[in-house]
């Protein structure tokens, strides 16, 4: 591999590890820093298809929301891998319900970054 193809994979998964520090700290400031202006971010939901938001207003609106129904949550990585401007993050996300409750469901998120922001967030999930 040679060293440009290499820090440009080092550069996706820094960045995307970066992204989910920041995620676990309710840091959407933190979050939206390392997304570009036209970022294109898909949800899991609703199935089949998920909901797509375009743009970094719109997604920093999303995360508002998520966090404010989700004031718990928390990402635990399972694994991480870099193909070039893509990285893939197999993942765990633990909340507590309104009953105090602890749950968990598994995903995946697709991450394409370019120009050393994220531009797009693919997400998939189980259950």
């Amino acid at each position: 591999m040679t060293p440009t193809r290499m820090s440009r994979l080092e550069s996706a998964v820094r960045i995307v590890l970066e992204y989910y520090k920041a995620f676990n700290l309710h840091d959407i400031a933190g979050m939206m820093r390392l997304m570009s202006e036209d970022c294109v971010f898909e949800y899991s939901k609703p199935a089949p298809d998920g909901a797509k938001y375009s743009g970094k207003e719109t997604v920093t609106k999303f995360w508002q929301d998520f966090f404010r129904e989700s004031p718990h949550g928390q990402v635990k990585i399972e694994d991480v891998f870099g193909m070039g401007f893509r990285c893939v993050v197999r993942w765990q996300y633990h909340w507590m319900d309104a009953d105090g409750k602890n749950s968990y469901v598994r995903g995946v998120d697709i991450f394409q970054v370019k120009g050393g922001t994220i531009c797009e967030k693919l997400s998939y999930m189980k259950g």
